[in-house]
């Protein structure tokens, strides 16, 4: 049980900065009291999550939505916050000028500014003490010969060498896939395959993040963090629930049992080793639930799918594996996943000084009632912002 603990207790889950601001649907965004105004706010706000949940210490920022004059002092604001600067996310998809595509786009100009915003990223990396640049292209197409698909890879094996030479020393991108949408026929990095390839030809710095969320039903995700893994190319996750043809949802709502099934992958593979580089991120937006207390219980979904898969008897496992013993392997993996770690997890966060429930102890705070009395006026930050 000790290095159960110790596992949990070095476990850094990261949370979204536009988790923060508002959010909603293609039909509607929907407005909350003390959402944030600006990207000092948002920081403000996270560092709540990782005040009462203990293994939250750092957020990602997404550009421009977290653009800001001095990207140095934004780091010494959140390190006065007590966290930090994580993944810096680039965004070549909110501009006009991408109606066909970013990087791939048939257009040089468009692709040379796409490839500039990714340098630019890069930039604040070097700015924010960021490590991570996390790279994720709308770009497809939605009609046979709308576009040379063939030719739209060899632009993005481009725009992706060229990002990838300027990284420094101690820095990496991640390449996300995404099944399908905006690009309804072909889009241009729809699996964890094509990502893959990329990376591999360009080198270690080029990793892959799973998103929870990007796959079609049925998909086995654990066999896809497994090959990863094996591979030393899983480079993250992006954290969240599919109910629909996206993502967005809290980690854990839809399908807890694949949730522990992917952190077992993760276990046993090693992801959870500093070494291994693996960045548990969320990503997540809230649409009618309130923002803090969303990614609290998002950050306790993963904390407890964790738990659950280091309690898995790994020695009585590869015994019933290795002696063709199917239904009692299956029980090994069941008696973990059915093992109830919340007094776990409460006695671990009183051991660190946190109080054992984070979301009463969030919700007697005050801070919800002191944000909403002060965020008045100002435009709040959301999807533009």
């Amino acid at each position: 049980m000790t290095d159960i603990k110790a596992a949990l207790r070095a476990q850094h889950i990261e949370t979204p900065s536009w988790a923060y601001g508002n959010s909603g649907t293609r039909f509607k965004v929907f407005a909350q009291k003390g959402v944030p105004r600006d990207p000092y706010e948002k920081l403000a706000d996270a560092a709540q999550v990782h005040a009462y949940t203990g293994i939250a210490p750092t957020v990602a920022l997404h550009i421009p939505w977290d653009k800001v004059d001095d990207y140095a002092d934004l780091a010494r604001h959140a390190r006065e916050l007590g966290v930090g600067i994580g993944a810096i996310n680039s965004n070549v998809f909110q501009d006009d000028d991408y109606m066909l595509g970013s990087v791939t786009n048939p257009d040089a100009r468009v692709r040379r500014k796409a490839t500039d915003h990714l340098l630019e990223c890069v930039d604040i990396m070097d700015a924010t003490g960021s490590d991570t640049l996390k790279l994720w292209f709308s770009d497809g197409i939605n009609y046979p010969g709308q576009d040379d698909i063939r030719a739209r890879q060899d632009r993005l094996a481009e725009s992706l060498a060229q990002v990838y030479d300027r990284l420094g020393e101690g820095q990496r991108f991640l390449l996300e896939y995404k099944l399908f949408e905006p690009a309804f026929y072909a889009t241009d990095v729809p699996d964890w395959g094509t990502a893959y390839a990329h990376c591999v030809k360009l080198g270690p710095k080029a990793q892959v993040v799973v998103d929870t969320g990007h796959h079609a039903p049925g998909t086995n995700i654990e066999f896809i963090v497994a090959f990863l893994l094996r591979e030393g190319k899983l480079g993250g996750f992006d954290f969240n629930s599919r109910f629909y043809a996206d993502d967005d949802l809290m980690v854990g709502a839809a399908d807890p049992f694949q949730l522990f099934r992917i952190m077992f992958e993760v276990v046993r593979g090693g992801g959870l080793d500093p070494e291994a580089g693996v960045a548990f991120m969320l990503d997540q937006c809230h649409n009618i639930e309130p923002k803090i207390p969303g990614q609290i219980r998002s950050v306790m979904n993963v904390q407890e799918a964790t738990a659950k898969a280091l309690l898995v008897d790994r020695e009585a496992l590869a015994a019933a594996q290795s002696e063709g013993d199917v239904l009692g392997a299956n029980a090994v993996f069941m008696d973990a996943y059915n093992t109830d770690v919340r007094p776990l997890l409460a006695e671990l966060r009183e051991e660190s000084g946190l109080a054992p429930d984070p979301m009463t102890a969030y919700a007697k705070s005050g801070y919800f009632e002191k944000i909403a009395a002060e965020r008045v006026g100002g435009n709040q930050a959301g999807w533009g912002a």
